[in-house]
């Protein structure tokens, strides 16, 4: 019997290495509705739902924890909405119940506008294991997976250690993306609309930043197969289109206010691009910003 027993402890030490392996190994820019399913009562997996509260509250995923877009972010007196900070990101992360160990897949109903906001976040803290549902929300229920209105609390209150911040490489400062101070080979993305990016006529702080290439966000969702990515081959040939060919080339997103920007990181990152930075506050900042020249038409 007691053989037996120290057969069977071996047999289920093993099976939870290698699920655990398998956590692992999905630890990436994305996981599937099915590699989720699967590891929903994982408690090394944490998922955030960034749909708004209104979806939240009709349904959700099971084991779900809501996070409003709108807490990762802080307005300043000039009317300018930026990050709320690494530290208060390392707060608020403790205060959700996560731990630098904890698998965070986030998702929403929008492509991973409002998730990749959450997951620059991460990445900037240097959190290891973070991905986006692809597809999120939309194609869950498509997929007839079992959703709940039932509210999920936060796990218990943890003290997320202190990363040791170094140099934030993946926000990029005004300098940087200044046509007068930008550095060479760098190359700015505008991930607006088109009409955006050219700029109005009548509106003399419009247009876009001069050099930068326009590639809008959402080209990289297939909203009409279940709002999930695209193929990264076809990703990767629209990206050489505008520049962008080399892995470890240096980039810079813009939108907006960052928005968007933080959705097309995600995007990059999925795709393999290692040196990735958002310019947090976007054109708001910029616009802001004495002498910093605009350019208008569809021309960089």
């Amino acid at each position: 019997m007691k053989r037996f027993l120290r057969i069977l402890a071996v047999m289920l030490f093993s099976f939870s290495s290698l699920a655990y392996t398998s956590l692992l190994s999905a630890s990436q820019a994305t996981v599937s509705t099915q590699w989720l399913e699967e590891h929903l009562d994982n408690p090394t997996v944490v998922v955030i739902d960034m749909s708004d509260e209104t979806q939240y509250q009709r349904f959700h995923l099971k084991n779900a924890i809501h996070l409003p877009y709108h807490v990762l972010n802080q307005r300043l007196k000039n009317g300018v909405s930026v990050s709320i900070g690494r530290n208060n990101i390392i707060k608020l992360l403790g205060l959700l119940g996560i731990t630098n160990s904890s698998h965070v897949v986030i998702y929403d109903d929008m492509g991973g506008l409002h998730a990749g906001r959450l997951f620059w976040e991460l990445e900037r803290i240097n959190h290891k294991r973070v991905s986006l549902l692809d597809g999120g929300l939309v194609k869950w229920i498509l997929e007839g997976k079992p959703v709940t209105a039932t509210p999920y609390p936060p796990g218990k209150k943890t003290n997320y250690p202190q990363p040791k911040l170094t140099k934030d490489i993946r926000l990029a400062s005004i300098e940087e993306v200044l046509p007068a101070t930008r550095a060479k080979g760098t190359l700015l993305i505008d991930v607006r609309t088109k009409e955006e990016y050219a700029g109005h006529v009548k509106q003399r702080r419009s247009g876009h930043i001069p050099g930068a290439r326009l590639w809008s966000w959402d080209n990289a969702v297939d909203f009409d197969n279940q709002f999930k990515f695209k193929p990264k081959s076809v990703l990767e040939d629209e990206l050489k289109k505008i520049g962008l060919v080399k892995k470890d080339q240096p980039v810079i997103l813009y939108c907006r206010s960052a928005h968007r920007a933080s959705q097309s990181y995600l995007t990059l990152r999925y795709l393999g691009f290692t040196n990735v930075k958002v310019f947090d506050g976007s054109m708001k900042k910029y616009a802001k910003t004495a002498n910093a020249p605009l350019t208008k038409g569809l021309k960089p």
